[in-house]
Order: C-alpha cells, then sequence, then structure tokens
C-alpha cells in the first residue's frame, strides 16, 4: 500500500494495525526511506511511493507480492504516476494475477478507470459528518497580508467555536510567522503546534495525538490534508494557498511557487473538520472567487524537474510515449531530463542507459546527486545527504555550503541558525548512504558537488555587484554582503529559479585548478574572431571555456586574414558606408546609368559585402581603418569589363580640358558638372556634354572663386563674357582677359611681364 508521505504511511501502518489489535511489524508493517518494521508475519506493507519503484527495478516480478493498493491518488506524485505505469505493464506482460487499486477520495475516476483497461469503480460513501463551510463577505484585500488575515480568521474561529482547529498554510515560514503572532493574543487554554514535513517525527507524533488539557490549534502544510486524521479537530481555517515545485526547462532550475489552492484541495481540507463530529470550515476567500479556482492541482508529471523519471524510465527499458501515464510527461521538461542525463554521462546521445546510468539508478537520491556519489563514494555521502533534505540553515544564513557540512560535522560549533530536526535526517542519511560505499575519494568537496551541477559551474562578472555566468548559460547573483560574494568561481547549488537572473541560495566556492582538474576533457578551446561593438575593432581571441564560461582568454596572434577580414564585414555593417568624393563619383555615374549597370544602391552593396568586398579587406581592423580604407577599386570590380568600358563612354568620369587636364565630373545633382578656371576653356567653341546632358560648368576666377555657372558655353561668350571681362580686368589684371576667348589659347598662366 502506498502512502504518499513518510507520516501518512507510519500512520496508516499504525492506524490498521490498532483495528487488528496489533502492534506494528505484525500483520501489518511499514517502510519508508531509511525505516521499516515489518516481519515473517506481514501481510500488508504500508510504503512510501518511492520505495515501489525500487522494488520493481530490483524485482520485475514483484515476487511475493499479490496487490498494490495506490492510495491517495489524486496527489498525482512522480512517484505514484510512474509505479502505476510500471505495475501496469507488469501485469499485462508478466504478472496476469496481479491486482492493482487505486484510491482516492477526490480523483476524477473515470480516467483512470479507462486507463486501467476499464476497471471497476467502487464508491464508498465512507464515515463523514457534515462541515459548514463559512466564507468571506468579500474577497481580502491585496494590502493585506495573509499571516494577519489568517491571525484574525483564527482569533475569530477561537471566539466562535469550540473544539480543536486545522489551519492550512502554504509552508513553514508563513507557519513560524502565524505562531508568532498568535503568542500572546490567543485564550490561555489554547496551544499552538506546527505540524510540517521537516519536523521531527515525535514531535509530529505530540501533534496527532489528542490532548489531554486544553484546546489545540495546529498550523499545518498540505501535510494535514489527507492520510491523517486529527481527533480532536473540528474547526478548519483554510488559507486557500499552496505551494508547489514548477521546474522551468528554460532555466533548468525548478523554484517554488505559492498559488491559488484547487478545487479538490479545499474539499479535502474541509473534510478534516468532519471526522469526528460535525464542523465548520472557515474560508479565507469569498464564495464568489470559488469560480477561478482550478479543479484539481496540476500533477506533478506537468511541472516537476523530470530527471528521476527519465532515468527510471530508460533503466527500464521501456519508451515514455508507449507508457501508460494518466497525464504525458510536459515535452519541454522531459526533454530537458534527457539532456540532464547526457551531461551527467547516465545516457548516450541515442538517449539508451549507460552503464554508469545503472549506477545512478541505486542510491535514493535525485541523479545529480547519485552522479556525484558515483564518482566520491563515502566522501560524497555528506554533501549528497544535505542535498537531499532541505537547507539545515535557517533563512538569513551565508550561501555557503561550507557552514552546512560545518553543521553536519561540527554540530556544537554551528548552534544558531540550525534546523536540528533536518539535522538529525541527514545524519540517519549519511550513515545509510555511507554503507553503499567502501572507498573514499581525495576529491574535494567542491569538486565533488561540481560533478553535481556541471551546469552551475559559475564565474564572477567583472563589477562591483556579485553576478555570476553559470557554465550552463544563465546568470546567477548573490547578496554583496554575503562572505562568498567575492570567490571568483562558484558552484550555484540552489537557485530560486528566476528566468532572468537567479538568486542564489546555496552555493560553494572551487577553484580554478579544481575545475581544470573537475573537468579536464570537457574544456573546449575556441579560437573567436569577432567585431567588437565596445572596442570598435576586430578582436581575435583564443579562449579556453567550460561551457559558458571563460576560464582563459588570450590573444590569437595568427588569425587568418580571411577570418578577420569577416569579422569586419560585421564591423561595417554597424558603422555603415562613409565613401569618399572618389567613391560617392564612381557611384553616381553607375547609378545615372543604372539601366544598363548593376543595382550598386548602398543597401544592395550591403548585402553583399561578403561577395565584392570581403578579398580586398586586408589589414583592415577597425573603424578608424575603414574610415581610410578606399573602396574604388573593389567597386570597380563589380562590373565586367565591357560594363567598365560601357560606363567609362555613357557616363565618363572625366572632362578632358582644352589643356589636356582630367577635371573630375560630378554626377550628384541635376546635371553632371565640373569646376576649373574660366581661361582653361578659352579656344573651346562647343558646350561640353556627357552623352545628350550638357555639363554643368563652374568657371572659376584666377582666386578659384566662382565667376559663372553655365549649360551653355557658347551663348556665355556671346553674350555675358563681355561684362564679366569688364569686372575681371579691373581685380585679375595680371591675366589674360582677350576679347574674343573664342580664338584666344588657353592657360592656366599669368600674362608675361613686359
Amino acid at each position: 500500500m502506498l502512502e504518499p508521505r513518510r507520516l501518512a504511511a507510519r500512520n496508516a501502518a499504525q492506524r490498521m494495525a490498532e483495528t487488528l489489535g496489533e502492534t506494528i511489524g505484525e500483520t501489518v508493517g511499514y517502510r519508508i526511506r531509511g525505516e521499516a518494521k515489518t516481519s515473517s508475519l506481514t501481510r500488508i506493507e504500508v510504503v512510501t511511493e518511492g520505495i515501489l519503484t525500487r522494488m520493481i527495478q530490483s524485482d520485475t516480478e514483484l515476487t511475493g507480492i499479490d496487490c498494490i493498493i495506490f492510495d491517495e491518488f489524486h496527489e498525482r506524485s512522480l512517484n505514484a504516476d510512474l509505479g502505476l505505469a510500471l505495475c501496469l505493464e507488469i501485469a499485462d506482460a508478466l504478472r496476469d494475477d496481479l491486482r492493482l487499486v487505486v484510491m482516492s477520495a477526490t480523483l476524477d475516476a473515470a480516467p483512470i478507470a479507462a486507463l486501467m483497461g476499464n476497471a471497476p469503480i467502487i464508491t464508498s460513501a465512507g464515515r463523514a459528518f457534515d462541515v459548514t463551510p463559512i466564507w468571506l463577505d468579500r474577497p481580502l484585500a491585496k494590502e493585506i497580508r495573509f499571516e494577519t488575515a489568517m491571525v484574525d480568521r483564527i482569533l475569530t474561529a477561537c471566539n466562535e467555536t469550540q473544539g480543536g482547529i486545522l489551519a492550512f498554510c502554504p509552508g513553514e515560514g508563513e507557519i513560524r510567522r502565524i505562531e508568532m503572532a498568535l503568542s500572546t493574543r490567543i485564550p490561555q487554554d489554547c496551544i499552538v503546534m506546527p505540524l510540517f514535513g521537516t519536523m521531527e517525527f515525535t514531535a509530529q507524533q505530540r501533534v496527532l495525538s489528542p490532548l489531554q488539557k486544553g484546546r489545540k490549534i495546529v498550523l499545518a502544510t498540505a501535510i494535514a490534508e489527507t492520510s491523517l486524521t486529527l481527533p480532536d479537530i473540528t474547526v478548519v481555517i483554510d488559507g486557500g494557498l499552496a505551494r508547489r515545485s514548477r521546474f522551468s526547462p528554460a532555466t533548468g532550475m525548478s523554484r517554488l511557487v505559492t498559488e491559488r489552492a484547487s478545487k479538490a484541495e479545499a474539499e479535502q481540507r474541509m473534510g478534516r473538520a468532519g471526522r469526528v463530529q460535525s464542523g465548520i470550515c472557515y474560508k479565507l476567500w469569498a464564495k464568489s472567487e470559488e469560480g477561478m479556482m482550478p479543479a484539481f492541482a496540476p500533477a506533478e508529471i506537468e511541472t516537476a524537474d523530470l530527471a528521476p523519471l527519465a532515468l527510471e524510465i530508460a533503466n527500464w527499458g521501456g519508451d515514455v510515449n508507449d507508457m501508460a501515464f494518466l497525464t504525458p510527461p510536459n515535452d519541454a521538461l522531459y526533454s530537458e531530463a534527457i539532456s540532464l542525463l547526457q551531461m551527467l554521462k547516465a545516457l548516450d546521445r541515442s538517449g539508451h542507459i549507460t552503464a554508469h546510468g545503472k549506477i545512478l539508478v541505486g542510491p535514493p537520491v535525485h541523479p545529480r546527486l547519485a552522479h556525484m556519489l558515483a564518482c566520491g563514494g563515502r566522501t560524497a555521502a555528506g554533501p549528497a545527504a544535505l542535498l537531499s533534505e532541505r537547507d539545515v540553515m535557517s533563512r538569513g544564513a551565508t550561501v555557503d555550503f561550507k557552514h552546512r557540512l560545518d553543521a553536519l560535522q561540527k554540530p556544537k560549533d554551528s548552534r544558531q541558525n540550525t534546523n536540528h530536526a533536518t539535522l538529525s535526517r541527514v545524519k540517519n542519511d549519511v550513515k545509510r548512504l555511507e554503507a553503499r560505499f567502501s572507498k573514499a575519494s581525495d576529491m574535494s568537496i567542491a569538486q565533488l558537488i561540481a560533478h553535481a551541477f556541471p551546469d552551475r559551474i559559475g564565474k564572477r562578472r567583472k563589477g562591483d555587484e556579485s553576478r555570476f555566468v553559470l557554465s550552463g548559460g544563465k546568470g546567477a547573483v548573490m547578496d554583496t554582503a554575503d562572505p562568498l560574494a567575492n570567490a571568483s568561481y562558484i558552484v550555484a547549488i540552489e537557485l530560486d529559479g528566476n528566468p532572468r537572473e537567479a538568486k542564489i541560495r546555496q552555493a560553494i566556492e572551487i577553484t580554478e585548478s579544481e575545475i581544470r582538474d573537475t573537468f579536464e576533457t570537457d574544456l573546449i578551446r575556441h579560437k573567436i574572431c569577432n567585431w567588437s561593438k565596445r572596442d570598435q575593432r576586430v578582436l581575435a581571441r583564443v579562449q579556453e571555456k567550460l561551457g559558458n564560461i571563460i576560464l582563459s582568454d588570450q590573444l590569437w596572434k595568427d588569425a587568418p586574414e580571411d577570418v578577420i577580414a569577416k569579422a569586419m564585414i560585421d564591423g561595417i555593417r554597424e558603422i555603415g558606408f562613409g565613401w569618399s568624393p572618389a567613391e560617392a563619383r564612381f557611384l553616381s555615374r553607375v547609378r545615372l546609368v543604372s539601366d544598363q549597370m548593376p543595382d550598386l544602391s548602398d543597401d544592395t552593396l550591403m548585402a553583399s559585402l561578403d561577395t565584392w568586398l570581403l578579398q580586398y579587406l586586408k589589414g583592415v581592423t577597425s573603424k578608424e581603418g575603414w574610415k581610410k580604407f578606399n573602396c574604388l577599386d573593389a567597386l570597380r570590380a563589380i562590373l565586367t569589363w565591357d560594363e567598365q568600358q560601357k560606363l567609362d563612354h555613357l557616363a565618363p568620369a572625366y572632362f578632358i580640358t582644352p589643356l589636356d587636364r582630367k577635371i573630375p565630373i560630378d554626377y550628384d545633382g541635376e546635371y553632371p558638372s565640373i569646376e576649373l578656371r574660366l581661361q582653361e576653356m578659352f579656344g573651346q567653341t562647343t558646350h561640353p556634354v556627357v552623352g545628350a546632358t550638357p555639363l554643368r560648368i563652374t568657371l572659376l576666377s584666377p582666386a578659384g572663386r566662382p565667376v559663372q555657372t553655365t549649360t551653355d558655353l557658347v551663348g556665355f561668350w556671346e553674350n555675358s563674357y563681355s561684362d564679366v571681362r569688364k569686372d575681371m580686368r579691373g581685380r585679375y589684371p595680371k591675366h589674360p582677359w582677350p576679347e574674343d576667348p573664342r580664338t584666344a589659347d588657353p592657360t592656366l598662366r599669368a600674362k608675361p611681364r613686359s
């Protein structure tokens, strides 16, 4: 018989034994992690859900077991879903005599019955008393804290009712705050008793036992929703919240989220008030809000880290798509799980389990920690046990994992901020894990933890803030006041799962040499040649990397010219073109006769840099170098020889003056244009043209100042020249100003001295 929690397993066994008039270990026994009470007389064994998977993997026929009961199946834990899927395969292929029973007070029975081959549904009304629900008159105002509202509701219940009170809270933190707030406000006969999973078993048992005197106020997590009967409880206060673990494939991390409880959970909680007599349930929400509550809580297989599930399925030899899951695993989460297991060398590239992966199936810990144990043996038992439990240090403690080790190894030196109940369980787990290994390792604790979290090796970023980049590519941040904040390298063990930049909750410092020793075969040398926006130049580096962190970064002295040129192309795309006058004139000429030339628009040239420019960029490595670079040869080479000849004919680059001088023609305007001294055009009797278009000529004085702009030189000689001559002779008497410029010789000289 499977139970979702250790406390539930013990108490279910205890209850059944009492109904038989026996003690635990006779007809009814139990087995949980690290503890068992059975004998040769035992016929009913109550186990936690993970135990079943271990039993199946070690004995696929489940020898000696006739019936398996999945109790409280509505909680939809990962282990329960996997256990049922495996049992259905066993019943179908190996054990047609194996009986399977699924039990729940709130489960939608039809889908699970269909999954089990149209199994019969048996309904029992059970023995329950009426519970009167009391809702808030209106929804709770957002500015009212949860703890404040719960305290008020508890005090109201104390005044209005008799009997014990069970108040449901999302977690231990809320329980502790409510407990403190109630300490001075409750009636003298009331006793506040916390109940959560990490408490010592003896303390949990005291809560479950009836009080001889006084009134009990139990502040509990979801541990009290099912499987437990608190005999003196007649009042329930439901805070309406649930805390769940959500795994994000984007970050590769889980984080706890607090969200609205489901209707099924609310029904279970309310039922706690009617176990021994009629009761009352105070709800911390208005009745109008119930329509927004989900019908059921999400199955763990939809939101959890699926690495343990994927490893078990690979070890089983099954295909996840063929297995009988009531809810199929989330595809993204399952893919992330496969990637992690491949990183841990548990699966090969095809997804099949490796010899190392079979070793990881054995220890009752997450595959990360099993990998650490396989690498470190007895030395890893302490860290693995600590990381399998909740943090042994209370909130506000340093993130440094070594302080947790000190609490385990030197408890007298670590009394403050230590959860002793959790620490006690860790010590028991250490003994069990150590018993599995005969050899120790000479690796440091940091190296062992790095084996478990190879994707969370962190390198501190530059700057005053304690920000790290992780080997898996994510970012993480640490409180700058933490003693570990200035570490150059860390292994981030626990993070809050923030998708942008996760906050580090636990970490351990590791040295670069330890990283190199641990991941020697995983280090990759990258030769990188990129355009740097910050430096505005090409940077060629040789980097040694572990995942996304850079361990060494050196200059790549002999980077090939073509590699540098390709990086420079990226720089040019950022900088853009800054055409020189000569380059601009060439492009204007081509664009003037574009119907007969290739497209040399800026957009086209930018899009095809690799084609026309790459081979000419030798030696250009920076923005300054690009500014000085002459593109004219590269631009000319885009045209064929015939196209260049046609261009020179249709849109010549120069005008040949009567003195045989080449004057560049500017095509950037309505008319192609030139500028030259007026005297150099003496003797020119026709107006120069480009094709059928007249040149716009700007005639300059001997001092280089514009005298006249014309597109009709012949008309200028006949009409305006005489006025210009009168004006210019007085200003520049040393230069020739003939009466008829059409018959004069062109010149750039002054008149010879007499």
